[in-house]
């Protein structure tokens, strides 16, 4: 199983500026790639809060910094950052200079966490981020939602062209046998949308159901606003979105933000063609980075 490559690192380091004695949070914190990095910069006294959803890539991440002189100034979160302001102070958190929120999927989770999210791997259809809880299953909404129900995720949270085949296709498809593997509905979407794409075919689809099952834009709403409040005067928060609707949601936020903040990114920051040769899946990356500029 390969390591996350952290994306857009350099630009990260250089708008967060992290220094020594700096708070910081990342609030998507992953397999750690960026946050270790900033944690280099802000010992001996700095300190970093480290939250994610998933239960295994918190594991890995601890045993993997175990070892690291900075380890003592990580704090490690289980929870969703739509309730980061209650995460970061239940771990110590208050203003803190700096939150790094980067939505894309790690490597750990695509390679090897055995949930489905990987369309190239026979998995079961779950898609859970945190598989404790009690959340709908991929499986479940593929298996149980009308035509119509599912025609709409695939349009609007797959931005999917080919929605209304591929939903009536799963609808005739399930009345025989039900699907509940990743390559069972990867087969039946490529026999309709073959595309010259870069893409695979069922790409938009798996997007759309894992966003549905983690009900990852209203978290990001959420999550978005809560960062904003956490930030000192100077603060920044530096948000890494990989698909439109995501970056329309963080880009209409910092837009409507109030007047003590000011963005700093009037483009989003995209990764250089050698970053992209190196990790193609830093290809649709956009950073956006705003600044609380007084109390």
């Amino acid at each position: 199983m390969g390591r996350h490559v952290p994306v857009l690192l350099d630009e990260v380091i250089r708008f967060l500026d992290p220094q020594p004695g700096d708070d910081f949070i990342d609030a998507t914190v992953d397999g750690g790639g960026h946050a270790l990095k900033i944690l280099e910069r802000i010992t001996p006294t700095g300190r970093l809060c480290g939250v994610d959803r998933d239960e295994t890539l918190l594991r890995a991440l601890e045993e993997r910094a175990s070892t690291e002189t900075f380890r003592p100034q990580l704090t490690l979160v289980q929870g969703n950052f739509r309730e980061l302001a209650t995460l970061a102070q239940g771990a110590g958190f208050g203003r803190v200079k700096g939150i790094l929120m980067d939505l894309g999927m790690s490597s750990e989770q695509l390679e090897g966490s055995g949930r489905g999210f990987s369309l190239l791997r026979d998995e079961a259809l779950d898609m859970r981020y945190d598989s404790s809880g009690e959340t709908t299953t991929a499986a479940e909404i593929v298996n149980s939602w009308r035509r119509d129900e599912l025609e709409r995720l695939f349009r609007i949270y797959g931005e999917e062209r080919h929605a209304r085949r591929i939903a009536e296709a799963i609808v005739m498809s399930r009345r025989k046998h039900r699907i509940f593997r990743t390559t069972q509905l990867v087969e039946l979407i490529s026999r309709i949308s073959r595309r010259t794409e870069r893409i695979h075919p069922a790409t938009r689809v798996f997007q759309a159901l894992r966003i549905a099952v983690n009900d990852e834009l209203d978290s990001l709403r959420a999550g978005l606003v809560q960062a904003l409040g956490l930030l000192r005067s100077g603060g920044r928060l530096a948000v890494i979105g990989f698909h439109s609707l995501e970056d329309r949601i963080v880009k209409n936020t910092f837009r409507s933000a109030p007047p003590h903040y000011a963005v700093l990114t009037k483009k989003p920051i995209v990764p250089t063609v050698q970053e992209v040769l190196r990790n193609p899946r830093s290809r649709s990356a956009k950073l956006r980075v705003i600044e609380r500029i007084e109390n």
